[in-house]
């Protein structure tokens, strides 16, 4: 080797070693520094002419284990969702309040159904009748403050997507703006690797808020899309975005239909103008806005709906009253009749008939509609499994309506007439005994406090009386726990708690008795929309038991949300603690790789020293 060729090397070498000993210092100084990679060398020895040796720079490597970190964002997503519903459930569990204690919605109710008992046993005690009217009070606000809290729940949600939009919004920019610069970068440039670090960075925030899926495309770079396959980054960032719609109400859902719409959608536009709704298409599966958007439109929208269930029970099952028809017949046929004159919208005709050819029972419920744009309804309308739902137009008086059922009535053999006035009746089809009817009723809504009857319209929603009633806005049902009160004639007179008619004793328990009894006693039905019993076997019970009920599932779905959260952050801090293994920099290892090119760089200097003092020595000569 000759001398030029061995002061060609050393300086390679010590251009190497500084190029190390750099990396060295970066390392420790960011040591703790937040998603900083650890890097190093990567080193290529050179054949040089007549047998010359040299050394030189490949790469700057950035030290990770991308199998552990494909596996970390995964991870990554799924512990924000989980983080996210738990601490959502734990404040749901704080609106229902802490179990045994007086102002929780049982302990009310409770409270409510005590002071008619103590009502029922002392009927002709005004004091009685005054403390039934105020736990009924306290109980209907009880209700309307928790409907207000879910709802505030919700709004939470809106804003909690609306807030991690606009971070995902920036970190899918920076994540493009960083794809542009590398796409531009050398491999053996250090600021490569700290590109590539900042946009890690990013790309581990966006995983926070969204499942997403890596892949790479070319030197440097890559794509981004959500796991369902909806492209987020590449060249160019999507933007998303999200109407947030202001204050949150119960009937405020989500629904691909805009004009039916009332809380905020996620809309993405991709950088060619395309756009998709990631809700619609359920492109949004993990992370933060997933766990937002589960809160915001099925966990919470359920705990609505139980509330409501519980409402809707407290005042149909006092006010609802059941009309068997009475026996009818033309000819050979036979049947019912029945008097639809009292129906109010939502109120039904219930028949019950059997087909002679399989024995097989069957009912069929007619509902009063007053809005068209309902029509036709779904099975679910009414909380029985077995029914099959129709609703009538009443608008068109008793033709229009005989019309109608007729036209319900057409595939079974029975037929529907009109007796006189609102007095129609159902009849089998006599002489081809296919069909029998086997009982004919109404169930219609008492709204006036002395009509002869126990029933009482005893809580209204707000001014209005409580009737079922369906329209193109939906169920009456929706958001009542929010507007139930007690009716303003029984807060005036509590004494139309005892009096059911004219000449009703001062002492008569009729009416105490019967309301303690259905608010206790009776076995009702609960829809299963509630997400309480299934479609096939409906919750049955007393208001009481349903009420129990719907704590014990919130409490279970609670801790079953905390259990996921507690078993992701496991799995989390598992993988971030091997990532970091791999990753992260030990201080005490670099010092050692310090030492090592310590001597190294010694080692190339003393060549270049003895090359000097060769030189030197040639040149005296």
């Amino acid at each position: 080797m000759s001398l030029s060729q061995a002061l060609s090397t050393a300086i390679a070498g010590l251009k190497v070693n500084q190029s190390a000993l750099a990396l060295v210092a970066a390392n420790v100084a960011n040591s703790g520094t937040p998603g900083y990679v650890r890097k190093t060398v990567d080193q290529v020895t050179l054949a040089g002419n007549s047998g010359g040796i040299s050394v030189n720079i490949s790469a700057i490597q950035r030290e990770l284990d991308a199998y552990v970190q494909r596996q970390l964002r995964a991870e990554n997503s799924g512990a924000y969702y989980a983080d996210t519903r738990a601490q959502m459930f734990q404040q749901l569990q704080d609106v229902y309040g802490q179990p045994g204690s007086a102002n929780t919605l049982e302990s009310v109710y409770n409270s409510f159904t005590s002071s008619l008992q103590a009502l029922s046993t002392s009927p002709d005690d005004p004091a009685a009748r005054s403390s039934a009217i105020s736990a009924a009070q306290l109980l209907t606000q009880q209700l309307n403050q928790t409907s207000d809290r879910i709802q505030a729940l919700r709004g939470d949600a809106e804003l909690g997507i609306a807030d991690a939009v606009t971070k995902a919004n920036e970190a899918m920019r920076q994540i493009a703006t960083l794809n542009q610069k590398l796409a531009a970068s050398s491999q053996t440039d250090s600021a490569t690797a700290t590109l590539l670090d900042q946009r890690d960075v990013y790309i581990d925030q966006l995983s926070q808020l969204m499942d997403i899926n890596l892949v790479k495309t070319g030197e440097n770079q890559i794509s981004i899309f959500t796991n369902s396959g909806v492209q987020l980054v590449g060249t160019n960032a999507s933007q998303i975005s999200f109407d947030a719609q202001g204050t949150m109400t119960a009937a405020a859902q989500w629904s691909a239909d805009p004009s039916q719409r009332g809380v905020g959608t996620l809309t993405l536009f991709s950088p060619n103008g395309s756009s998709v709704d990631l809700i619609q298409t359920n492109a949004v599966r993990s992370g933060q806005i997933a766990a937002y958007l589960q809160m915001r439109d099925q966990d919470l929208v359920q705990a609505q709906s139980q509330i409501d269930a519980i409402a809707a029970a407290m005042a149909s099952s006092l006010s609802d009253k059941t009309t068997a028809g009475q026996a009818a017949s033309s000819g050979l046929q036979n049947g019912f009749a029945i008097d639809i004159g009292g129906l109010s919208a939502g109120n039904t005709i219930t028949i019950n008939y059997s087909d002679s050819l399989t024995h097989t029972a069957r009912t069929i419920t007619l509902m009063r509609v007053d809005d068209p744009s309902a029509l036709p309804l779904s099975d679910s309308a009414t909380t029985n499994p077995n029914d099959k739902v129709y609703g009538i137009d009443f608008s068109g008086g008793i033709g229009g309506i005989l019309g109608q059922i007729n036209g319900v009535l057409a595939s079974t053999g029975m037929v529907a007439s009109s007796v006189s006035g609102t007095t129609i009746q159902v009849l089998d089809d006599g002489a081809g005994n296919i069909v029998d009817v086997n009982s004919l009723s109404t169930t219609t809504t008492t709204t006036s406090l002395t009509g002869g009857s126990s029933e009482v319209p005893f809580f209204t929603d707000g001014s209005q009386y409580y009737t079922g009633a369906i329209t193109g806005l939906g169920a009456q049902s929706i958001g009542l726990a929010g507007r139930i009160a007690v009716n303003s004639a029984l807060v005036a007179d509590p004494s139309k708690l005892i009096v059911y008619q004219a000449g009703t004793a001062a002492g008569d328990g009729t009416r105490p008795d019967f309301i303690f009894r259905q608010l206790t006693d009776s076995s009702l039905q609960f829809s299963p929309a509630t997400g309480i019993g299934t479609s096939s076997a409906p919750f049955s019970g007393s208001i009481t038991t349903y009420l129990r009920q719907v704590i014990s599932q919130q409490g279970e779905a609670a801790d079953a949300a905390n259990n996921l959260k507690q078993g992701q952050d496991v799995v989390l801090n598992s993988l971030q603690q091997r990532f970091n293994d791999s990753s992260g920099v030990n201080v005490d290892q670099e010092m050692a790789n310090l030492v090592t090119l310590q001597n190294s760089y010694a080692a190339n200097a003393r060549v270049l020293s003895t090359v000097k003092d060769m030189f030197d020595t040639l040149m005296r000569m």
